[in-house]
């Protein structure tokens, strides 16, 4: 019988940390608990205490935060075998981590327990009873991980029931059927925790790897199977291919099987959530992550952008402010009036019609032959049309930049750069000196505009991409020039084209900062 309210158990700050190219200060991790915590999630691992020095100041740090809602979980495993869980090592360091709950995992493919542990199925059975009962015995609420359920069902499913029954027997607040691997399919979880005996076993959990890519369906079909208690990370990330991602096994809860969480009722905090995690990991979001993704609620064809101005729902499974996104109409070469009419709403109300839709259509499609792309540089197109409105006010005007490269024996190359530019009829110079000559550009146009402009402070380019359009052309081909600009709370992203991948590089570059200056200073926002 399927549970109605889920717990949902994040793994981000432990698991999702044993993702390539992932790493959290511990400031970081703390910062992203908190965050957690203001979602609704119910339990937060926060690591594996022995691991080292930064794990265990986690736990320290998280006993001065008052969380309104979550519980910090510290992981571990079961005593060593032949042992005394009581005098272990492991179970001391959960102890002493003096969480309110605890993870400990424990084996139950007949494989692991024979080679890995080196020990017997019983000894095997007695670590888990003893570890489990240890810990509740010290009123710790404790959680049993069985590492490796599904495949150890498959091998044994009689011994896998007994590992299970042991943890329940001991007093395991949940027991978690960790598909370990990652290897199993829907029909698989569907059957094995069909055939599990619920009476002798308690409210279970699940744990999914994503090795097939089926760790989020893998989810819901146990939800769907009975299982009261979820684990995950925020975006998916950890060992090998990831985990159940939260920001989808979250909201597919909420607005698709109808069932209860605390975080159901601070879904509109997703979004920010998940770009927070990233940001954090200094990773680019996944632009096509369900949900939360900036291309989950994006449309480009005309034929779509009409759909969405007369009826949204018709083209949207759920409304995107659900999740806290917004609904994007892309710009491109298969656009029709509908997107332009969409993207001017934003300073007035016009219709097919009007003369400047039709201007701005014309325009866009000439400009996306010369190789302009708006799709993925909206913050560009938005300065396209304040400047067709008349509303646009230019940051500066440029006089003239000199850029020089130099390079001294062994030593790194670096690049001189000098600008003058003109705001408001007075003259500005600027200097900088940078890793190469986009980096010196940008030190040396911040450094001439600062003293009238302090917002350019808070701006960080956070991506810089580059696209050879007519590589036929070799040297001389001409390149198109992407940069994303972020504020800490939005990110938005510009364009510039030239056959001189400065020249290119600028145009992105002051696009970025003007897009920030027209609608967050000019426009009466923060000064």
């Amino acid at each position: 019988m399927a549970a109605d309210r889920i717990v949902i158990y994040d793994t981000t700050l432990r698991d999702g940390m044993q993702g390539q190219g992932i790493s959290y200060t511990l400031e970081d991790k703390v910062q992203i608990a908190l965050m957690m915590d203001g979602f609704g999630i119910d339990y937060i691992e926060g690591g594996f205490p022995l691991s080292n020095r930064k794990e265990a100041e986690f736990f320290q740090r998280m006993q001065k935060e008052r969380l309104a809602h979550a519980r910090v979980v510290a992981f571990g495993s079961t005593r060593k075998p032949g042992g005394k869980a009581a005098s272990d090592p492991q179970i001391a360091a959960l102890l002493h981590a003096e969480t309110p709950s605890v993870l400990v995992v424990g084996k139950t493919w007949k494989a692991h327990v024979r080679h890995v542990l080196q020990t017997t199925e019983e000894e095997n059975l007695r670590m888990i009873s003893d570890s489990i009962s240890t810990l509740r015995k010290a009123g710790r609420e404790v959680f049993f991980d069985l590492e490796h359920f599904f495949d150890g069902y498959k091998d044994d499913p009689g011994y896998a029931r007994r590992v299970l029954e042991a943890g329940a027997q001991a007093g395991a607040a949940c027991c978690i059927l960790c598909d370990t691997n990652g290897g199993t399919l829907p029909s698989e979880v569907e059957r094995i925790m069909g055939e599990l005996p619920r009476a002798a076993i308690g409210p279970i959990g699940v744990h999914f790897h994503n090795d097939t890519g089926n760790a989020t369906a893998n989810s819901l079909a146990a939800i769907g199977c009975g299982a009261a208690h979820v684990q995950g990370t925020i975006n998916g990330w950890g060992e090998r291919c990831g985990n159940a991602n939260l920001c989808v096994v979250v909201p597919n809860i909420c607005l698709k099987l109808g069932r209860e969480a605390h975080a159901c009722a601070n879904l509109r905090h997703l979004t920010s959530l998940s770009r927070f995690v990233s940001e954090k990991a200094n990773i680019i979001p996944d632009k096509r992550e369900p949900y939360v993704g900036e291309a989950a609620f994006s449309h480009k064809a005309g034929q779509h952008a009409d759909v969405i101005t007369k009826a949204p729902h018709l083209m949207e499974h759920v409304d995107a402010s659900l999740v806290g996104n917004e609904r994007r109409v892309l710009l491109s070469e298969l656009a029709g009036k509908s997107t332009i009419v969409k993207k001017l709403a934003k300073y007035a109300d016009f219709d097919k019609s009007s003369e400047v839709v039709t201007r701005l259509l014309q325009q866009l499609k000439l400009l996306e032959e010369k190789g302009y792309e708006y799709e993925a540089a909206e913050a560009s197109f938005d300065l396209v049309i304040r400047k067709a409105l008349g509303i646009h006010t230019p940051l500066l005007e440029l006089s003239n930049y000199h850029l020089e490269n130099y390079k001294s024996g062994d030593t790194p190359t670096k690049t001189v750069g000098r600008i003058f530019v003109r705001v408001n009829g007075n003259s500005l110079m600027g200097a900088a000196v940078g890793a190469g000559p986009v980096d010196t550009l940008n030190g040396a146009l911040r450094d001439a505009l600062l003293p009238l402009h302090p917002f350019l402070k808070k701006l960080k380019l956070t991506d810089y991409r580059v696209r050879v359009l007519n590589p036929e052309k070799a040297t001389a081909a001409k390149v198109r020039v992407f940069i994303t600009t972020s504020d800490g709370e939005r990110t938005w992203d510009t364009v510039g084209v030239d056959e001189n991948i400065i020249e290119a590089s600028w145009q992105a570059l002051v696009d970025g900062m003007e897009y920030y200056f027209n609608n967050h200073i000019e426009d009466g926002g923060e000064k």
